[in-house]
């Protein structure tokens, strides 16, 4: 047990990060049933449409569950719906906001805020904000700092009193008992998660993950044509979709399905290659922490949480 599970209530403290397309609703229900912290996405969507996924996914589990919201423009009301159907509502990509804050608690929620730096993590816990999330520059996807994630835990930790989740480069159970044993209450991690057998991720892009190695990733703002990338166009990704990109010779880098529709993908799109993704895959934005080189296969999520829950036991 850790300060976070006796908070939320999960059995296991490790959140699934949210990572748009990628974590499913299917995703996010295998983690909570494994006793971590499932999480969606919910950029983009209008409180009827948070009220009705949530509640669908509440229906089908009986575990932890956050949603997600990201950049400067979010809708309190969407915000307050979330609130109403899940334990944790979780922001990123956005200066701490207490009015924010006030909207999920009111609504029943825990609020955490994923930051970058000792500043934005002093700024959480002042908002009222009842987790922080400190991003490594390890992480995969978009990096909101700039210091590696050793040092930052440490000063976090010594500055805040609320319970601290450790995210980047965990993607093992070896690295998820290091974190807990650095003083950490928990981890969010996502590369691994990627690779899970219930995420939204297409095939070439889970097995892109699993055959990584070390020194595979890179920080770049390649994949800049999304809502993030409009004020800081720096994510972490596999190198070979940045090599793939940089030889396409084509403006459009394939199609989707996004709201029932067929959309055309640009290329620098940010959209991570789902499993209705067609087109030149290998060029898409394929997120990923460095973290990538210890993953090894595609596995069901509870068969990860259980590794690393073990792992912490034996720890511990």
């Amino acid at each position: 047990m850790t300060r976070y599970t006796e908070l939320t209530g999960c059995r296991v403290p490790v959140q699934q990060a949210p990572m748009s397309s990628v974590s499913t609703a299917a995703l996010a229900v295998a983690v909570a049933d494994a006793g971590g912290v499932g999480s969606i996405t919910a950029l983009g969507m209008t409180a009827a449409q948070v009220d009705d996924l949530l509640a669908g996914m509440a229906a089908r589990t009986a575990g932890v569950l956050a949603a997600n919201f990201l950049t400067g423009g979010i809708d309190p009301e969407a915000v307050a719906a979330a609130a109403a159907r899940v334990r944790i509502v979780d922001f990123f990509w956005a200066d701490p906001d207490p009015a924010l804050v006030e909207v999920a608690h009111r609504g029943g929620a825990l609020v955490c805020w994923q930051v970058g730096s000792l500043d934005e993590a002093v700024a959480a816990a002042d908002a009222g904000c009842d987790v922080v999330a400190v991003q490594g520059t390890e992480a995969g996807g978009h990096v909101r700092g700039h210091s590696e994630l050793r040092p930052l835990l440490e000063s976090v930790l010594g500055r805040v009193e609320v319970p601290v989740l450790a995210a980047g480069g965990i993607g093992d159970a070896a690295a998820f008992a290091a974190v807990l044993a650095a003083g950490a209450d928990g981890a969010r991690a996502g590369t691994r998660f990627v690779a899970a057998a219930e995420s939204g991720a297409h095939p070439e892009y889970k097995a892109a993950v699993a055959d990584a190695a070390a020194g595979s990733t890179e920080i770049t703002g390649a994949f800049s044509v999304c809502p993030l990338c409009a004020t800081s166009p720096r994510a972490r990704v596999l190198r070979s979709c940045v090599d793939a990109l940089r030889d396409l010779d084509d403006e459009t880098v394939g199609e989707t399905r996004a709201g029932g529709q067929r959309i055309t993908l640009p290329r620098g799109h940010g959209l991570p290659p789902g499993t209705a993704a067609t087109g030149h895959i290998d060029a898409m934005a394929m997120y990923a922490g460095e973290s990538a080189a210890s993953i090894t296969a595609v596995e069901p999520a509870a068969r990860i949480i259980a590794a690393w829950a073990a792992a912490a036991e034996r720890s511990g």
